[in-house]
């Protein structure tokens, strides 16, 4: 049953934890939906509401994930911190090609 708590150790966070802050994370998504949205409809409103939310996501998901893995880097040494398998990118400004 590995496959249930294997992503929970990926990024250190209790079934909790992880559910508080992947639900933050729809809500944020969906609240930056319906701005965009309303921007299709009326290009005047939420001019950059769209893109501000992206990109605070992605950098609030960059940094925790890079936290996580420079803190199990330190632990373990030898061990990878550039991405998930996903190619998902822990480390800001490295992309999984460069790794």
């Amino acid at each position: 049953m590995s496959f249930l708590t294997d992503h929970l150790d990926e990024v250190g966070e209790s079934y909790w934890e992880h559910m508080l802050k992947a639900t933050g994370f729809a809500v944020a998504m969906l609240v930056g939906g319906v701005a965009c949205l309303v921007h299709a409809l009326l290009p005047f409103l939420f001019v950059r509401t769209g893109s501000a939310r992206i990109r605070h996501l992605h950098e609030v998901m960059v940094e925790t994930r890079f936290a996580s893995s420079q803190q199990s880097a330190d632990a373990e040494p030898g061990s990878r911190i550039d991405g998930d398998s996903q190619g998902v990118v822990a480390r800001p400004g490295v992309s999984p090609s460069n790794s």
